[in-house]
């Protein structure tokens, strides 16, 4: 259970700083020519601090500031606190890593797969080899037990849709 929080808060970071990254360059078409990396465009969107904190944490920052193509489900600053207490910090201490890699890369999806895509798919597997469930209904997209609150913030190496919640991989 401790690993598979630990890859949660992973993942959640590394989507985090998609969606900042995003949300910087978001109505700007001079930021197009421009686009910054996943990791960039979330941090500059001011609200996946944790995400971010997680990444770096993680050792993930290069990763996802390489090539990708990558999707990223990004949990806000909110989704983190819904966790319980401790948690966070918990994951973020350097014995914990492992565990946060599996969260963090539990939502990252190889490619970038734009939200026209994802209401197409049932599922998809992520960078840590485990399958997210996607469900399509008239409120909306769910990640498993996330809700998206926005897509397609475009980034130069993939794209960031956010979350609601930290979604959690099997342990």
């Amino acid at each position: 259970m401790t690993s598979r929080i630990a890859g949660f808060f992973k993942l959640l970071i590394a989507v985090q700083f998609v969606f900042v990254a995003a949300q910087a360059g978001a109505g700007h078409h001079e930021a197009k020519a421009e686009a910054k990396d996943i990791v960039d465009t979330a941090v500059a969107a001011g609200q996946f601090k944790t995400l971010a904190a997680a990444l770096e944490a993680a050792d993930l920052v290069g990763t996802l500031k390489g090539d990708g193509p990558f999707t990223v489900f990004a949990p806000t600053d909110a989704a983190f606190a819904k966790l319980p207490e401790g948690t966070v910090e918990a994951l973020l201490k350097p014995e914990n890593r492992d565990k946060l890699v599996a969260i963090l890369t539990y939502h990252v999806v190889p490619g970038k797969v734009e939200a026209a895509d994802v209401v197409k798919l049932d599922e998809a597997t992520t960078v840590n080899g485990q399958d997210v469930q996607i469900s399509v209904a008239d409120a909306g997209v769910r990640i498993n037990n996330a809700n998206v609150i926005k897509t397609d913030i475009e980034a130069s190496n993939g794209v960031i849709h956010v979350i609601d919640t930290v979604i959690l991989p099997a342990s």
